[in-house]
């Protein structure tokens, strides 16, 4: 179907769908919510159509208002931020599972590659990490240590700053690669995986496992989904300037960036998340290795669930 005819076949339901944001007939108001549905499915055709960018810019346009109506009814922002945790940003994610899954591989393969070259060359990790920065995460990772993973003056707050800091920073440079064409976004999964592997490998070779293991294990649950998604939006970014379909590169950044930035929401949320759990989970000494690795097992399972599974019910619909 041509732009053209798409937008003959349905441009009535668009205006009287305006006229229903505007007020319109109070006995067409309880048709509302399906319009709104009707309306958010012409947009997922045109973008998965590459119609133009006007066409797309309209039925945006359109959706964001009736998300803003529909809420506002029913609550305010809380609900629709809610909306977009439990179903919007999983529904998102898996609408471009390729990408995920891509950029899961150049992340997950060189990390485990790297920790299990480590372990059978142990004096690779100095190809990686100089040698001063090794001694400073055997120090922090020591048996012995007050907190784990931390420095001798640190506390909980002072952790939670830094993990923050760090981990949105790592988040940020990963998806602005995208820029560039999406390499710079696979370099920098591939950068970080070597570095994190290396890490690893490292010190559960020298024996340190029995601190290292416990304290990654929770957290990395939400840390290393929410790198991943953020090369994820990177590539998102990248396929724009790479493959824009039949529109010009400018509009097609424009149409990617703007899914991008919903995931960017929600790894950013992931890496908040992230950050608490190792400040003031991980890196306790006083709560047993067993409950923190039961704990991991929920935090991980709970992430794949949500990520595969939240949304599909309603999306269906």
């Amino acid at each position: 179907m041509t732009p053209q005819e798409f937008s003959r076949r349905h441009e009535q339901d668009w205006q009287r769908f305006e006229t229903l944001l505007h007020g319109g007939d109070p006995t067409d108001q309880a048709d509302f919510p399906s319009r709104y549905r009707e309306i958010c499915a012409h947009l997922a055709l045109a973008r998965d159509r590459h119609y133009p960018l006007a066409m797309v810019e309209r039925l945006n346009t359109l959706v964001l208002a009736g998300q803003q109506r529909l809420y506002r009814h029913q609550g305010g922002l809380w609900p629709a931020f809610l909306d977009f945790l439990s179903r919007g940003f999983p529904v998102l994610v898996r609408q471009h599972a390729g990408l995920f899954w891509l950029s899961a591989a150049f992340f997950y393969l060189p990390l485990f590659g790297m920790a299990a070259a480590i372990w059978m060359q142990p004096e690779l990790v100095y190809s990686v990490i100089p040698a001063e920065q090794v001694r400073q995460y055997e120090s922090m990772y020591e048996p012995g240590q007050h907190l784990i993973g931390g420095r001798a003056n640190d506390t909980h707050f002072m952790m939670f700053g830094f993990y923050l800091q760090h981990n949105t920073g790592i988040g940020f440079q990963t998806f602005a690669g995208g820029l560039f064409a999406g390499i710079g976004s696979l370099f920098f999964l591939l950068y970080n995986a070597l570095a994190i592997g290396a890490v690893a490998g490292h010190l559960t070779h020298i024996g340190y496992q029995e601190t290292f293991l416990p304290f990654v294990a929770t957290h990395g649950a939400f840390e290393l989904t929410a790198i991943v998604l953020s090369g994820m939006a990177g590539l998102m970014l990248g396929l724009g300037l790479v493959a824009p379909g039949q529109h010009t590169r400018k509009d097609a950044l424009i149409l990617r960036g703007r899914e991008a930035v919903r995931i960017v929401y929600g790894a950013a949320m992931l890496f908040l998340v992230a950050a608490g759990v190792e400040s003031f989970w991980s890196s306790s000494t006083s709560i047993p290795a067993e409950v923190k690795y039961t704990v991991a097992a929920i935090a991980w399972s709970s992430v794949i669930a949500w990520l595969g599974l939240a949304g599909r019910r309603q999306h269906a619909h």
